[in-house]
């Protein structure tokens, strides 16, 4: 009884960890930003311009899989880009977009929060929020082109 009790405990154990092994849990990863970074081949953008091997593994874990049908990218209607300012100045890169070039994006706002790490929130067409990812080592010209290719321009009406 004992034994056969060790060996559904065994069985249970592995396939717990063969099927949790290549993805995380939605919690764990929140806890690393990725609370939405829906596609792999935005992994796959990530790791172009943010040269961190562990970071874009952690994305890959936590992606899923682009459909057929999901061949255009997927963009946003706007975001916020969330910052503790009393910690600024850890990130010299999030202050740069900031002050250089925050200003060629208007529908991407700063919101100042007390003991945020910097992120960007992406908004959809009613100012919900789908997908929050942690840029706290990004340089500032990686978050201006991921901005151009997730955000749709501002359409001027006349």
């Amino acid at each position: 009884m004992l034994r056969s009790a060790a060996v559904v405990f065994l069985i249970v154990v592995c396939s717990l960890i063969t099927t949790h092994g290549d993805h995380l849990s939605p919690k764990e990863c929140k806890d690393l930003g990725f609370t939405g970074l829906a596609l792999c081949s935005d992994c796959n953008t990530l790791a172009e311009y943010v040269k961190d091997e562990e970071l874009v593994s952690d994305c890959r874990k936590c992606c899923s899989e682009d459909s057929d049908d999901s061949l255009s990218k997927v963009t946003f209607s706007g975001a916020i880009l969330e910052v503790c300012m009393r910690k600024l100045v850890f990130y010299p890169e999030v202050v740069a977009f900031i002050e250089e070039d925050k200003v060629h994006f208007p529908s991407v706002k700063v919101q100042y929060a007390y003991a945020s790490p910097p992120k960007l929130v992406m908004l959809d067409e009613d100012g919900n929020q789908k997908e929050t990812i942690r840029i706290d080592n990004w340089k500032s010209e990686h978050i201006r082109q991921f901005l151009k290719e997730k955000v749709k321009p501002v359409s001027k009406e006349i």
